[in-house]
């Protein structure tokens, strides 16, 4: 088993961050086989350890093993080939799966309808146009309202129009 690094394109990288995924597809032009592991760097950070399920015609499909999207680590050491201690050090740096925790997540606007169903149907249309771009996703754990957090394509930002007041002063 072959162990490697590949570098997610940029572009990639935003999507990947945005919707979670068990997957996913990179080109590569190196050689790989199945089962091989693979450390994915993003923005010179490692983000994830994966296993190769599939190398076919310069693309690799790989399965996500651990993440670590959130909490990256930096990979300014990794330099050319990777030795089997290196890559392990960089594998246990991305940690262990972390106990799940219940969280409510919130999509909400004002909407003008005739009806409820009228009401609906804009809001999704709304949704698909603004998209994960504009529109805010407010999040906190179940039980801890007061610790709503938006977030916006996968980011943390601040909503508070009057702390954005005081931030300009």
């Amino acid at each position: 088993m072959a162990q490697f690094v590949v570098i997610i394109p940029e572009g990639q990288w935003a999507t990947e961050r945005l919707f979670q995924h068990d997957a996913v597809t990179i080109g590569f032009s190196g050689k790989a086989e199945i089962g091989d592991e693979v450390l994915l760097v993003a923005e010179e950070q490692v983000v994830a350890l994966a296993r190769v399920e599939k190398a076919d015609g310069g693309e690799l499909s790989l399965w996500y093993l651990r993440r670590a999207f959130d909490e990256p680590v930096p990979a300014s050491l990794i330099e050319g080939p990777i030795d089997e201690a290196t890559f392990q050090r960089f594998a246990a740096a991305l940690g262990g799966a972390a106990d799940k925790k219940p969280w409510l997540v919130s999509v909400a606007m004002p909407i003008e309808a005739v009806n409820p169903a009228e009401a609906v149907r804009q809001f999704w249309s709304h949704v698909l146009e603004l998209g994960p771009a504009e529109l805010p996703t407010y999040v906190w754990p179940s039980g801890d309202e007061l610790a709503m957090q938006a977030f916006v394509l996968g980011v943390e930002k601040n909503q508070d129009p009057e702390e954005e007041d005081e931030d300009e002063d």
